[in-house]
């Protein structure tokens, strides 16, 4: 028999923010390459954008993300900041 789970957790997993992800349609320099990396570098990318790049800019994941009940491995504006919402904290640098 299976427990079911309810709740916010249920809606929002965990994130795997190692893995591989492309944010595309996003100038650098004087092209428009997408950009692969880590999920986590790649939306940390995302917030440092302007608007304008931000909405027109997509992100595509090796592996379903699902943040609140969606599950999706592209994800456009508002659900990439969703996303943002659950980024981990900075690590910080001691002196």
């Amino acid at each position: 028999m299976t427990e079911a789970t309810w709740g916010e957790s249920a809606k929002t997993p965990d994130i795997n923010w190692r893995m591989s992800a492309s944010l595309e349609n996003v100038p650098r320099g004087d092209t428009d390459i997408a950009e692969v990396t880590n999920l986590e570098r790649a939306v940390r990318d995302w917030v440092r954008l302007d608007p304008e790049h931000r909405e027109a800019a997509t992100l595509t994941t090796d592996h379903a993300v699902q943040i609140e009940g969606v599950s999706s491995t592209t994800l456009t504006g508002e659900a990439i900041a969703a996303l943002a919402e659950h980024l981990p904290p900075t690590p910080t640098v001691e002196e």
